[in-house]
């Protein structure tokens, strides 16, 4: 990637909107700029919040430049711009510590963003915070989504390290300006202790404004959990929500990766029934229906795709390969699942159609 010229870049039309900022503490009101950046990252000394980042891409040579951030979420896929020529694209970003999963690590504070590709230039960048949610209404007065809150486990966090991702990982990268994902989801978690541990529910829950979605997958780890237990469980999550004026969204689990010899997931290890015979994905949908709440069917979306890929084909999905896991995705499964939660969002239409990528 070449170098940066500011002096060049400031005589650029587009960068007089994308502008240069020396680093420094944020004051909440002056942008922060490519002075805070490195050929391959950048660093906003920012504190917690959310946060609208408008980046130019290109340069000299044609580039295909993407942007991740924090811990390892994708916030910008792939995006090619021609010789000479520059590409305004933006995003939404949550900051939060810890940065990823909820009982990690705390990270790195402020706003850490990772410019990749095969062919990366990032030629501006303006970072400023978002509107607040009391200034954002519809035509008919009643709040705008801002925030994706994700409530779930492993298949669905920040996961901290190669060759693991959840789908809640590379949702953001789907997502325009205006809309960002506050990714609370942990390893290991079920509905008990996601309840329990005073750093997650009882965190998220305070969090929660006014038109946000709060989408909630747990079930992987609700080996031991009867089934009445269960679904007060999920009632008692759906209550939360509406309590703070949030919006529940409940998703069934993705698939474990785990054929019958006919070839499909027709069983209980791959369709998420424990050992009691609690059948998690039928009770999600039941208490879905039962307390009006609209429900992504991700089972059934995963069954399907996996079950059309076959035993050899859905590997790549899993973890086969590297770790003979066939429960938790690789960065390649989790966007494609990722995708998948994207189209049930516009479908059911719970986040406008122009304000996902579709591409």
């Amino acid at each position: 990637m070449r170098r940066f010229n500011i002096a060049v870049l400031a005589a650029m039309t587009l960068t007089a909107t994308l502008s240069a900022v020396p680093a420094q503490a944020h004051d909440g009101q002056r942008p922060l700029g490519i002075d805070n950046c490195t050929a391959t990252a950048c660093h906003f000394d920012v504190p917690p919040g959310t946060y609208d980042v408008q980046v130019l891409l290109g340069g000299d040579a044609e580039s295909k430049t993407s942007i991740s951030g924090e811990t390892r979420r994708s916030l910008l896929p792939e995006t090619a711009a021609a010789a000479g020529e520059h590409v305004a694209r933006s995003f939404t970003v949550n900051v939060r510590t810890p940065e990823g999963e909820p009982t990690g690590v705390e990270g790195t504070p402020g706003l850490d963003l990772a410019i990749g590709g095969t062919a990366p230039a990032l030629a501006g960048i303006r970072v400023t915070p978002a509107v607040p949610h009391s200034r954002l209404r519809s035509s008919g007065g009643t709040p705008i989504a801002r925030q994706i809150f994700l409530v779930g486990d492993s298949t669905v966090c920040d996961q901290p390290g190669d060759p693991y991702s959840g789908w809640g990982q590379q949702l953001p990268q789907y997502l325009r300006k205006g809309v960002s994902v506050a990714n609370y989801a942990d390893s290991g978690e079920s509905t008990v202790t996601y309840l329990q541990n005073p750093r997650l529910w009882a965190t998220v829950q305070p969090l929660i404004r006014p038109g946000d979605l709060v989408l909630i997958q747990l079930a992987h780890n609700d080996k031991t959990t009867d089934e009445a237990t269960y679904r007060a469980n999920l009632e008692t999550l759906v209550a939360g929500v509406r309590a703070k004026g949030g919006q529940p969204v409940l998703v069934t689990p993705v698939v474990r990766r785990w054929f019958s010899s006919d070839g499909t997931l027709n069983n209980g290890t791959a369709l998420l029934v424990n050992g009691l015979g609690v059948d998690h994905p039928a009770v999600i949908r039941a208490v879905a229906a039962a307390e009006d709440v609209p429900l992504i069917d991700l089972t059934a979306k995963t069954k399907a795709l996996v079950e059309s890929l076959g035993v050899e084909g859905s590997k790549a999905i899993y973890l086969y390969n590297e770790k003979r896991d066939n429960t938790h995705t690789s960065a390649h499964g989790a966007t494609v699942y990722a995708g998948l939660v994207r189209d049930e969002l516009v479908a059911r239409h719970l986040v406008p159609k122009g304000k996902v990528r579709v591409g």
